[in-house]
């Protein structure tokens, strides 16, 4: 896994009120999780307060926002940290940023593609595999539909495979 490389755990959504506060989306999990960091952006942002807006994301203040206009300017804008400050993981655990771009095969050791998104609509996460011809299919990351995975491939069950 390439512990230099920028993960993103939230993304400017706009402006809160008139002193620079921006409203974030977050990607992580919550505002706990992002208050561990105060520098973002290889150090461009500095947090000073992140608290929870009660609707499942959170309002922030960053040193170099002082007013509205600043904060507006920044929409769309995400924040990143480097994978390599991210905390150390259990037996088990994966950060999708990890699983993003790996090769992904058959149990069977056919080549399917490569993982391209990540996504949870409650019941877990699913994976998303693109073909090589561009077609998409998704599976669950589960032990039953993805048995092993590790820095370098993912290797689902063919049972799985669409």
């Amino acid at each position: 896994m390439a512990t230099d490389r920028p993960v993103t755990l939230a993304a400017i959504t706009g402006a809160h009120g008139v002193t620079g506060e921006v409203r974030l989306k977050l990607f992580g999990e919550g505002v706990a999780a992002l208050k561990r960091f105060h520098a973002f952006n290889d150090s461009s942002l500095t947090a000073q307060k992140i608290s929870d807006d009660g609707k499942g994301g959170a309002i922030a203040r960053f040193a170099e926002i002082t007013d509205r206009t600043q904060a507006e300017a920044l929409r769309g804008t995400v924040l990143t940290v480097p994978r390599a400050a991210l905390p150390p993981l259990a037996e088990g655990e994966y950060y999708h940023a990890d699983l993003l771009g790996l090769p992904a095969i058959s149990s069977e050791g056919e080549q399917l593609g490569t993982c391209v998104a990540v996504d949870n609509f409650g019941a877990g996460d699913l994976l998303e595999i693109e073909r090589p011809d561009g077609k998409r299919f998704m599976v669950p990351m589960s032990a039953a539909a993805v048995p092993e995975w590790s820095e370098a491939r993912l290797v689902i069950a063919a049972a799985f495979v669409v």
